[in-house]
C-alpha cells in the first residue's frame, strides 16, 4: 500500500543563487520589450502575457544552470500477510466427521478468512502431494507431503511481511520429510488447526504392498505384503491375491494383538508375459469401519527373457568369475560361458559377445565377425575385428600400468564414486608396444606407466561400423574388483563399470521411422507421458506431420489425443488416469507411408492415506510450539482469530525510499518551457510583431 509522496527541491548551490536567474529572467525580457517599436499597437494585456512569458522561460533556463535535484520521498506501507494452507488429503474425510469438514468447517473457515482479511493481506493454499494456491478444497490428494508446504511458503515469502503461517492438517504425512526438522526460516509463527480424529477405530488395511518392477518369463519372484490392524485383537481375515478374477493364493490372517502388525511373503510364478495385474483383498472383520483399505492392486511387468551375453575365454581365468558376477548383478543379463575350443552353438540367440584373451586362430572370432554382433575383446584383439585401435602382438614385454579416466567420454554417463574409485586402482598388465587408435575410437581409460600419464589407449570403443565393438587392452580385471570390495565392502562401482559397457554394447540400435517413448507404470496421481519421434527416409527427425494417439481402457473405451510439436520432436501429456492397465494406439502419416505403434502401460492406486486415519495431533502441537503459535481445533477458530489479532509483531511495515533526479530530466518542466516560447511566438507572430 502506497502512501502520499513527498518532494524536495536541492541546489548545488547556495539559494541566493536563485535572485540571479530572476535577475537575468527580467534583464532579458525587459530589453526585448520595453523599448520594442513594434509592440505600440499591442494591448498592455498581451505586452504583460508575453514579457512574463519570456521572463519566466529565461529565468527557468539560468535556474536550470544551477543543477537542481528533486528529492522525491515515498513511504509504501506492507499489511502483514497471513498464509493460511489447507491440508486436501483424503485422510481428512475418513472420520466420522467427515460430514462436518464437506460443509460446516468450509464455511468457519471462509469466516475466519474474512476477519482476518479486514486487517491483514490473506493467502490461501491447498497442500497434498503438491502446493496449490486455492481456497476450494475437495480433500481428494493421494498423498501428503507437508514438508513441500514449508519449503514452498519460505521461496515464496522469503524477505516479505509474513505475519503467520496457518495449517490446518491431521498432522498425517506420508511424503517427504519429516515436518518438524523441515528447515523454515521466515520469522513469523505457526498456528495449527487440529483436524480429523485421534480415536483409534477398529480397522484393518494392507499398509504396503512392496514388489519388483517387473519379473523374467518362467521365473519366479517374491510379493511382500504389510497388514496393521488396530482394536481386532482375537479376530481373523483371510487374505486373498487374485489375479483376471482367479484366486492365486489364500491365507487366514489371525489377529493376536491390539496393534496387530504382520507381513506375508509370497513368491509366484511369471508364467504370462506383459504387464499383468494382480489383486490383494482382506475380508472385513465384524466392527470395521473403513473397508477401502482392505484391498489394493499392484502390477508388475513379465518380460519374456533376460538379455543373453556369451562370454568365450581361451583358458579359465579370474577375470571371467569377476565379468560374470558383474554382469549378473543386472537381473537383465544372463551370462553363458564357453572355450574357445569347443564352443560350436550358433549365435543368432546372443545379444552381445565377450571374448577374452583369444587367440587369433580360433574360429569363433570369424562366426564373431559373420554375425554383426557387437563384441567385447579382453586382451589383444585379432586383426579381423573392427576394433578401431591396433594393439602390439603378445610378447614377453609388458607394462604394468594405471587407469586414467578420461572425463570427456561422450557414450555414456558413471557415477561420481566410480570416477574417484578409478583414480586408485591397482595397476594391470598391458602388452609393451605402439598403440594406434582411428579417427572413430572413443578412448574412457588411458595408460599410465609409472608416473607417466600416456595417450595409449587402455579401454576404447568404437561405436562406428557394422560392429559396435570395445577392446579391454590389460589383463586383471578381477584386481579392480577386489580393491572394490576392500575399499568398500562390495562390488557396486566395479559392477557399474562392467554392467555400463554391456549395456551400451548390448542396446540395439532403433532404426525405425516412428518411435514412441513412455514409462511402463505410473501412480494415479502422476500425469501420463508420452514422447513421439518421427524420422524421414535420410533418418533426420521431422514434426511436420500429426501424430495422434488413442489410449483404450480395459472396458475398451478409447480416449484420443494429438501429440504437441517441440522443437523437433512430440510430446504429449494426457492427465491423470484412473487405476487400471491400458493399451495405447499411435500413428503418424510421413507422404504415401503411414506407420503404427502400439504398447501397453499401467496406473497404480495409491491408498496410503487410507491406510492411517489416526490423525497426529502431537506433531502439529510441537509444529506450532517450536515456532511460537498454537494449536486450536475446528471448532475455535474464533479463538484463532483472537490469537493472531492480539499479537504486536504481527504488524504493518512501512519502507521508505529516496530519489533523487535531475531536474533538467522532468519531461514536464521541457513542455512547460517548450509551451511558452510557443505561445509567445504565436502572439508575437499573430500580431505581426515579426
Amino acid at each position: 500500500m502506497n502512501s502520499p509522496t513527498l518532494f524536495a527541491l536541492l541546489l548545488n548551490y547556495p539559494l541566493w543563487f536563485i535572485l540571479f536567474c530572476i535577475l537575468t529572467g527580467a534583464i532579458y525580457a525587459g530589453a526585448l520589450y520595453i523599448r520594442d517599436q513594434k509592440l505600440k499597437e499591442f494591448s498592455k494585456g498581451i505586452i504583460y502575457l508575453i514579457t512574463a512569458s519570456r521572463f519566466t522561460t529565461v529565468s527557468l533556463i539560468a535556474f536550470l544552470l544551477l543543477s537542481p535535484f528533486i528529492k522525491t520521498i515515498s513511504v509504501t506501507t506492507d499489511k502483514p500477510i497471513i498464509i493460511l494452507a489447507q491440508d486436501n488429503s483424503e485422510s481428512i474425510i475418513q472420520t466420522k466427521d467427515s460430514g462436518f469438514y464437506r460443509t460446516t468447517y468450509p464455511k468457519k473457515l471462509a469466516e475466519l478468512i474474512d476477519k482476518l482479511s479486514e486487517k491483514y493481506e490473506v493467502r490461501t493454499y491447498s497442500f497434498g502431494d503438491r502446493v496449490a494456491g486455492n481456497s476450494t478444497f475437495t480433500y481428494s490428494e493421494k498423498q501428503t507431503d507437508i514438508s513441500a508446504l514449508f519449503n514452498e511458503v519460505e521461496n515464496r515469502y522469503s524477505g516479505r511481511n509474513v505475519g503467520a503461517l496457518i495449517l490446518a492438517s491431521d498432522g498425517l504425512y506420508n511424503k517427504g520429510t519429516n515436518p518438524e526438522y523441515t528447515s523454515f526460516s521466515l520469522n513469523a509463527p505457526v498456528y495449527t488447526i487440529a483436524l480429523g480424529d485421534t480415536t483409534i477405530r477398529k480397522d484393518l488395511a494392507i499398509a504396503k504392498i512392496t514388489h519388483n518392477r517387473f519379473a523374467f518369463l518362467g521365473n519366479k519372484f517374491p510379493v511382500q505384503i504389510n497388514i496393521n490392524a488396530h482394536q481386532l485383537k482375537g479376530t481373523h481375515s483371510e487374505l486373498a491375491l487374485s489375479k483376471n478374477g482367479e484366486r492365486v493364493v489364500e491365507q487366514t490372517i489371525d489377529i493376536n494383538s491390539t496393534n496387530f502388525n504382520s507381513v506375508v511373503n509370497l513368491v509366484l510364478d511369471a508364467k504370462e508375459s506383459g504387464i499383468q495385474r494382480y489383486h490383494v483383498k482382506l475380508s472385513p472383520v465384524p466392527g470395521e469401519t473403513n473397508l477401502t483399505n482392505n484391498e489394493q492392486d499392484f502390477f508388475i511387468d513379465i518380460r519374456d527373457s533376460r538379455e543373453q551375453i556369451l562370454l568365450i575365454a581361451n583358458a579359465p581365468h579370474p577375470d571371467i568369475a569377476a565379468i560374470k558376477d558383474a554382469i549378473e548383478s543386472n537381473q537383465n543379463y544372463e551370462v553363458e560361458l564357453g572355450f574357445q575350443e569347443s564352443f560350436t552353438k550358433p549365435l543368432k540367440k546372443y545379444g552381445m559377445v565377450i571374448l577374452h584373451q583369444l587367440n587369433a586362430s580360433a574360429k569363433i572370432i570369424t562366426d564373431v565377425k559373420n554375425s554383426g554382433l557387437p563384441v567385447w575383446f579382453i586382451g589383444v584383439p585379432p586383426a579381423l575385428l573392427p576394433m578401431g585401435v591396433s594393439v602390439p602382438a603378445p610378447g614377453n614385454k609388458t607394462n604394468d600400468v594405471e587407469a586414467i579416466l578420461v572425463p570427456t567420454f561422450p557414450l555414456f554417463t558413471i557415477s561420481d564414486d566410480l570416477r574417484k574409485f578409478m583414480r586408485n586402482l591397482p595397476a594391470i598388465q598391458c602388452p609393451f608396444g605402439n598403440y594406434k587408435t582411428g579417427t572413430a575410437a572413443n578412448v574412457l581409460v588411458y595408460q599410465k606407466i609409472g608416473i607417466v600419464e600416456t595417450q595409449t589407449p587402455l579401454f576404447v570403443f568404437n561405436p562406428n561400423g557394422i560392429q559396435k565393438t570395445a577392446l579391454f587392452a590389460g589383463d586383471g580385471l578381477w584386481r579392480w574388483r577386489l580393491r572394490d570390495y576392500a575399499e568398500h565392502g562390495s562390488h557396486l562401482l566395479f559392477n557399474e563399470l562392467i554392467c555400463k559397457t554391456v549395456q551400451y554394447l548390448s542396446t540395439k540400435v532403433d532404426k525405425s521411422f516412428f518411435r514412441v517413448l513412455h514409462e511402463n507404470d505410473f501412480y494415479e496421481n502422476e500425469t501420463i507421458a508420452f514422447d513421439a519421434e518421427v524420422y524421414n527416409a535420410s533418418y533426420e527427425l521431422i514434426n511436420e506431420p500429426e501424430v495422434e494417439l488413442s489410449i483404450i481402457n480395459g472396458e475398451n473405451k478409447k480416449f484420443p489425443f494429438t501429440f504437441t510439436r517441440t522443437a523437433n520432436a512430440y510430446r504429449l501429456n494426457a492427465g491423470m488416469l484412473p487405476a487400471g492397465q491400458y493399451r495405447y494406439e499411435a500413428k503418424v502419416k510421413v507422404g504415401d507411408k503411414t506407420y503404427q505403434e502400439k504398447g501397453v502401460f499401467s496406473v497404480t492406486a495409491l491408498q496410503v492415506e487410507l491406510v492411517n486415519t489416526i490423525a497426529d495431533h502431537h506433531l502439529l502441537y510441537n509444529l506450532a510450539h517450536r515456532h511460537g503459535g498454537s494449536m486450536v481445533y475446528p471448532k475455535e477458530l474464533e479463538k484463532l482469530n483472537a490469537l493472531v489479532q492480539q499479537r504486536e509483531d504481527i504488524k504493518t511495515v512501512a519502507y521508505t525510499t529516496k530519489k533523487l533526479t535531475d531536474l533538467i530530466n522532468v519531461k514536464l518542466l521541457f513542455f512547460t518551457l517548450l509551451g511558452l516560447l510557443t505561445m509567445e511566438w504565436f502572439i508575437r507572430k499573430h500580431f505581426g510583431a515579426y
